[in-house]
């Protein structure tokens, strides 16, 4: 229960594709991550899929588009925009308001509030609210209809350090009890923390999805560290399996190329005597500029205005690393549907 299917996805913005033949699943039960260089398309995406915005494509709910859910807010709880409510409304009316047009019960309005840390400031009116508490009450929106899904476009931005840690506890909770959870965050730090699975696009397109810990462990910054008294023997052994070794100014040797069994392997082979074998993984925010290189929409140059960047055409074919990663993560895509043409809103492909 709670599986989303986005298949062909397609958004044309004055004949620019802003969404590009996009297929990828959702599943129940983890947290999944959306990530994108700026312009990437997520926001959009994120509108196609809940009908939004027309485009080609469609993505299916437990088998079903958005708007054919019996009762979608009891389905599907969103929050694309923060502090999008009514201006002289209490936060509390606004969710009473929320409730008796989707035939929810009125008391899960206390009880999401509660949820969300707002109880103390619910009468008052969420045009004063930071935008860190609009995020809260954004949450407290998506949650009324006590939903089995979850999609959140950058719902981190303007927390403080202990909201997001709130947040990332709070979603892993509830993708935990077997529910679905899809999130956009531009926090790769953060992400590395809450996500099990990863969706990544650059230029509308897909670049991989699959789980976190295979997205980062193909990165080339993965590397073997060695410390031993007989470098010079143990490089000269990786230079016979064209292996590279580079010295690093505490001692030890970084190796490319080879995990940490084959480097161990090696050196034992070649009598060497290791005082440290351990593997340093990339991390997330490594993983990810090395997986979308040449993806970026503008690229800031010293001195210079931002330029556009000639090599985002095609992010995977620009990119052999990520060439690498899609060819390990990505989903196969059918054939594309049509796509609509429009001007993009205020904030959108993103």
């Amino acid at each position: 229960m709670g599986r989303i299917e986005a298949r062909n996805l397609t958004k044309t913005y004055g004949g620019k594709r802003a969404v590009d033949d996009l297929s990828f699943t959702v599943e129940p039960g983890v947290v999944t991550g959306f990530l994108g260089p700026n312009g990437a398309g997520k926001s959009t995406t994120m509108r196609l899929m809940l009908g939004l915005d027309h485009g080609g494509g469609q993505t299916r709910f437990d088998g079903q588009p958005y708007s054919r859910l019996t009762h979608p807010m009891r389905q599907v709880g969103a929050v694309l925009e923060a502090k999008a409510f009514h201006p002289t409304r209490t936060a509390r009316n606004h969710l009473a308001m929320l409730a008796a047009a989707n035939g929810i019960p009125r008391q899960r309005v206390d009880v999401v509030l509660d949820h969300v840390g707002l109880t103390d400031v619910a009468g008052r009116r969420p045009k004063t609210f930071s935008l860190g508490m609009g995020q809260r009450l954004g949450l407290a929106s998506a949650l009324l209809g006590d939903p089995h899904t979850l999609i959140l476009d950058e719902p981190a931005n303007g927390l403080d350090p202990q909201g997001i840690t709130w947040l990332r506890n709070f979603l892993k909770s509830f993708a935990s009890t077997g529910r679905t959870v899809f999130v956009s965050s531009h926090l790769l730090a953060e992400m590395g923390l809450m996500a099990d699975r990863l969706v990544v696009i650059g230029r509308g397109r897909l670049i991989a999805a699959g789980e976190v810990q295979d997205f980062v462990r193909k990165a080339s910054h993965t590397a073997v560290i060695v410390r031993t008294p007989q470098a010079d023997r143990l490089v000269e052994a990786l230079r016979a399996r064209q292996v590279p070794a580079e010295s690093q100014g505490d001692g030890s040797l970084v190796v490319n190329g080879l995990d940490q069994a084959e480097v161990g392997e090696l050196a034992f082979s070649a009598g060497v005597v290791l005082h440290e074998l351990t593997t340093r993984t990339a991390t997330l925010e490594e993983a990810f500029l090395e997986a979308t290189g040449g993806s970026e929409e503008y690229v800031a140059q010293l001195g210079q205005a931002s330029v556009q960047n000639p090599a985002a055409q095609n992010p995977a074919a620009q990119n052999p690393a990520a060439q690498e990663v899609a060819a390990q993560l990505v989903q196969p895509a059918t054939p594309a549907s049509s796509s609509s043409s429009a001007t993009p809103p205020s904030g959108e492909s993103r």
